[in-house]
Order: C-alpha cells, then structure tokens, then sequence
C-alpha cells in the first residue's frame, strides 16, 4: 500500500472542501498515537480521524464510533486548549510531499484573535503530528517528540522552530513540464521507473511503473540514438492522464481485495498493475475507501493492534505452562518408579550382618523373585542407617506422586483455560471483546489491572446471535464469563449445549422454545460451534451436543471450564448460519 503524495494530494482536496470554515467542536486521543476531531462546517458534522502510527499513518473522514479512554491524554488536553472552539481556515498539502497543514483561527485567553497550525507528517515510523504557532513558527507541542538523541538533524521539542524534513530536490507531480521529463528520462530503460520515482514529487514505486508501463521498446530506442524526446512525451502523456482522472468526477477511489474480500491497496486513481488482476471496490470518497482499507486490513485494524499485548501475555503464560507440565511429568515418571527405593530397604533390612559402614555396595538375594541384586551405600553411614534412607527416599517419593500429580491436573487446566482465551482473542471482531477479555483476565491474575481515571465503563453481556434457517434461536459466548451465562443463567435444562470436542471453542446454546430440535437446526448450530473454535479452519470437526441439564461446572472451577454426560458427537464443516 502507498499512501503517496497524490492520494494525499486527494485527499486535501477533499477535506477541504468539507471542513474550511469548520468549528472544532471536540478534540478525542482514543490511542497514544491516534486523534478524533469532532468539527462542525456548512457541509455538516463530521469526524477527522489522524493517525501516526508507523504501519497505518494516515488522514481522513472517518464514520465508526470509536471509544475514547476515561481520562484525555496530555497532548489531547494540548490541542483542547489550543484548537478547541476554533475555525479552520484551509486544509494544504505541502506541495506534494506528504504532509498536510490545517491552519486554525482560534481566540487565547486575554480574548485576542490568535493563529495556530497542526501540521501532519505521514511518512511511515517518521509521522508525526505536530502543533505550531503560525506567527513564530515555533513547535508549541507534538504527538512525538524527537530529541537529539532520535535526530541529530530535525528535532520536533517544544519551543523549537519548526523546519519541513529535509527537501529530495523533486518536482512535484502536478509541476512537472515535458522539458523536466526528457531530463528524467535519460537512462537506460530498465531504470526508467526509478528514474521517474527520484526525480517527481508525490508518487509511489507503482504509480512510476504505471507512468513508465509499455515503454521499454521507445525507451531502448532513446536510449540508443540519444533523443529521449519520443520517451518523455509518451510519459508526460501518461502523467496528463493520471491528473485528468484524478479531477474526474466519474473516477472514483478504489479498494483492491483478493479473494477472501481482504484488501490489498488502494488509491484514489485505477492502478493498472492491480486492474483486472483483483477485484474492486469503488467509493464516492477518498475518506471512504481510506475508512474501509484500514478497517478491513487485519494486520493493521484496531481490534488486531489492540489484542497484540493480549496475545503475548497469553503466550507467554502458555510457554511457561507448557514447560511446567513437562517438567512435571518427568518428575511423576520418576516418583512412580520408587517402589525399588521400597526394595532396597527391606533387602538391607533383612541383610544386615552382609556389610557394614565403608562399603559402597553390597549384593544381596532378593528373595521376591529369586535373584541376586547390587543395592548402592553410601559409605558414611551405619547399614541400618542406608536401610532407612531408602525408607525416607521411599516415602517422599508416595506423597510426591500425589503432590506432582495434583500439580499437573491444575496445570493441564491452567492450559485448557489459556488456550479457550487464545482462541477468543483471535475470534475477536470488537474492542468491547478486547477489553472484556482483558478483564477477564486481569481478574485471573495473569495480567496486571491497568490504572484508570474516572468510573470503569460498564458493558452489558452480548453474546453472538443467530437464528438457524428453520428459525431456532442460537446464542453463542465471545468469552468464558459469557460461557457460563449462557450455560447457567441464560439456558434451560431443556435446551442444547454445543462445544467442539477435546479443543478450546465457545459455548453455544440452541434454544428449543417447546420444540422439538430438528436435524437442520443441529447441524448448524454444530457448525457455528465448530466455527467459534480452535478448530475454525479445519474440516469434519468434532462437535458434542448434550442437553443443558447435563452440564456442571466443578466447584472452584475457572470461568468457562465445564464437566458434562450423556452426550452424543456429530461431524461438521466449520461455517456460521447464513
């Protein structure tokens, strides 16, 4: 994905033809790096989302709800202070570099009218967000600050005169004359694309391929006569081309997604390397094409970033877990060979008068079996003395059977309960999941409670719902704590309970309502268990089914484990009712 100097280009155009004039009515920091303002123009109201994260920078429009933290953050608090209340005056790219500047009419606190502008960088780990005072052009705040130690070149420190990142001596795209292109086409043809990239402003590595596409044959020909005209003039015709389709009002912006529906690029003008090779979306605006590619891109969406410290926490626990339960095992295998410790004892015991202290060993008859057997001494001590060691050693060897053997029960179900929690993290579609599995388990004790300002935000139970094609009502637990509503509050002993065997998966309940269940209706609950599951990307998986009253949850049991009877098992295809 490029979100190069013309999507940025097109982007600008677009803001500002919606917001100039706006009032800012809210300022929002839903994430360190991430701001939401609420402004109000005479076009509407509406949501400007900016982003400078390093994997996802970006500006735009956005149209989803998105939670903000119960306290602001200080540089929201900043821009509060400074921007709140007022007008901004223009939406500007700085020529076509990617960075846009929003210049704001506000009133500071003796009541004079003062300017400020926020400038933002989007230029991958390099973005930034950026608060100036317009009439010193001194940094007042930034969302990053960049020290000396990050930057010996450009700092971004309050109080500082802001500077533009260091100029690549490009001409910007919409600059660029058939004069300049016959400079820049002066190379052999198999650098023309780089050759374009270096030397205009504002485009990406595909849009100088498309610039450059189906030349190579003119380009060798330049190249060898020394006359690159013909060249240049073909790419400022395809450069003509891009501006015109990116002032059309019938080219829309697009999405490119593969087969899975998942997005793969995006831009505000038809790239040719991607048309026809993968499926488009196309959108009435720049700020919806940006609001779906990022929200529909797994590797960069919100519930993703916010899941990622789950995730590892999670693992980590696992990891520990895993190596606990070996070592514990080993230990077990061990203590359950110590009946030759039993052995040793009473052959000593009986044999006495063989050997005394200083021996190193001592052969005996063990008159079990009829053989003879070579029992290790330890030297220092008496015989009877060696006899009782093994009595000792015997003896510990019982109670830690028993000991390690409890230890691994609750090992194994510390196991069971972290992988369910793996599984509904990576079922996840919301961040209201995200943080209810947080909680879950901060309350656990594998996570530690984060501080918080303000009263925690309550959320109510709300399970995933479907109903099956013959109308059966199907609910189905995104986490443990509603596992057990569903299981023990919300169900009745005569309706069905659905778990996928043997493996991590949610609990499902098909509600029988006085009916009868039919065959339809349990197989497709059965797939939505299966597809709720560790198992969401196998086939023929396991599913067991057992009315409700035939499950228990063992006292002092963790949220969601269960024991259950009678069940019968069927075998389904992963897949939600339609």
């Amino acid at each position: 994905m490029a979100f190069d100097g013309i999507a940025v280009y097109a982007i600008a155009q677009e803001l500002n033809n919606k917001l100039a004039g706006g009032k800012v009515e809210k300022v929002y920091q839903p994430e360190s790096e991430e701001l939401i303002f609420h402004i109000h123009s005479r076009e509407g109201n509406f949501k400007l989302f900016l982003s400078c994260n390093s994997s996802s920078a970006r500006i735009h429009l956005i149209t989803e709800s998105i939670p903000n933290p119960p306290a602001p953050l200080a540089f929201c608090m900043l821009l509060r202070k400074h921007l709140q209340g007022g007008r901004i005056t223009a939406i500007e790219q700085k020529e076509c570099e990617r960075i846009i500047e929003i210049p704001f009419e506000t009133v500071n606190e003796l009541g004079f009218s003062v300017n400020k502008k926020l400038i933002i960088e989007i230029m991958g780990k390099h973005s930034n967000v950026i608060l100036v005072d317009t009439e010193s052009n001194k940094i007042i705040d930034s969302i990053k600050r960049i020290s000396i130690d990050v930057n010996r070149v450009r700092q971004i420190l309050p109080g500082k005169l802001y500077e533009y990142p260091p100029s690549q001596d490009k001409i910007p795209f919409n600059q660029v004359t058939e004069e300049d292109l016959i400079t820049i086409c002066q190379c052999s043809p198999d650098k023309l694309s780089k050759s374009i990239l270096n030397g205009i402003q504002g485009i990406s590595p595909i849009i100088a391929d498309q610039l450059a596409g189906g030349l190579e044959d003119i380009a060798e020909e330049a190249y060898r006569y020394d006359d690159f005209h013909k060249t240049a003039g073909i790419v400022y015709r395809n450069l003509y081309q891009l501006k015109a389709d990116l002032h059309n009002p019938a080219v829309h912006p697009r999405v490119y997604v593969n087969e899975e529906n998942a997005p793969i690029d995006f831009h505000a003008i038809p790239l040719q390397a991607l048309e026809g090779v993968y499926p488009s979306i196309e959108f009435d605006s720049m700020s919806a094409a940006v609001e779906y590619f990022y929200s529909h891109k797994a590797s960069t969406s919100r519930v993703k970033q916010k899941s990622m410290d789950l995730e590892k926490a999670v693992k980590n626990s696992l990891d520990k877990l895993y190596l606990k339960k070996q070592r514990l095992s080993e230990d077990l295998m061990k203590a359950e060979n110590s009946e030759n410790y039993r052995l040793f004892g009473e052959l000593l015991t009986a044999n006495l008068h063989l050997f005394k202290t200083g021996d190193s060993s001592v052969t005996v008859f063990n008159y079990y079996d009829e053989s003879e057997i070579s029992i290790p001494l330890d030297h220092k001590i008496s015989p009877s003395k060696n006899a009782q060691s093994y009595f000792k050693k015997y003896g510990k060897s019982k109670t830690a059977v028993k000991e390690k053997a409890l230890q691994l029960e609750d090992t194994e179900n510390d196991i069971a309960y972290l992988e369910s929690i793996a599984v509904y993290i990576n079922n996840a579609e919301s961040l209201e999941e995200i943080e209810e599995i947080r909680n879950e388990l901060v309350e656990a004790g594998y996570l530690k409670k984060r501080k918080q300002f303000g009263k925690p935000q309550k959320t109510k139970p709300s399970p995933y719902s479907f109903t099956t094609s013959d109308g059966f009502k199907l609910l189905i637990g995104r986490n443990n704590k509603e596992n057990d509503l569903l299981t023990f509050k919300m169900a009745t002993g005569r309706d069905l309970w659905l778990h996928v065997k043997d493996i991590p998966g949610s609990h499902v309940i098909l509600f029988t309502e006085g009916r009868e269940i039919t065959e339809t209706a349990l197989f497709e609950a059965a797939s939505a268990a299966a597809y709720y599951s560790k198992g969401k990307s196998s086939e023929n998986v396991p599913v067991d089914y057992v009315p409700v009253k035939h499950v228990k949850k063992p006292s002092g049991a963790k949220p969601g484990m269960v024991i259950f009877t009678n069940n019968k098992t069927v075998y389904v295809n992963p897949q939600i009712p339609k």
